[in-house]
């Protein structure tokens, strides 16, 4: 049995220029908007119950790293250690 197409009439402005429009739908090429997902491995993942759990441990970890630079000569009080400044 043959489908019926129906008739679909162009509303769309000429000036907008959709040729250059791709979409993804599945695999890595799509994005998510505003999230990053970071992948765990098996024997991390199994440790954390949820994402809040990963989340409170790192921000804990973060705290530790600053706290334990800031006691290191060289660095002075109250400064602010971002990402890019640690190794």
């Amino acid at each position: 049995m043959k489908r019926d197409e129906p008739n679909m009439e162009d509303e769309l402005r000429s000036e907008y220029d959709l040729k250059s429009l791709r979409v993804r739908r599945l695999g890595a090429g799509r994005k998510s908007f505003g999230e990053t997902t970071v992948r765990l491995e098996p024997d991390v993942a199994e440790m954390f119950p949820n994402a809040d759990a990963v989340n409170e441990a790192l921000r804990f970890l973060i705290r530790v790293m600053q706290q334990n630079q800031l006691d290191s000569p060289g660095v002075q009080a109250g400064t602010i250690l971002k990402p890019s400044d640690q190794k």
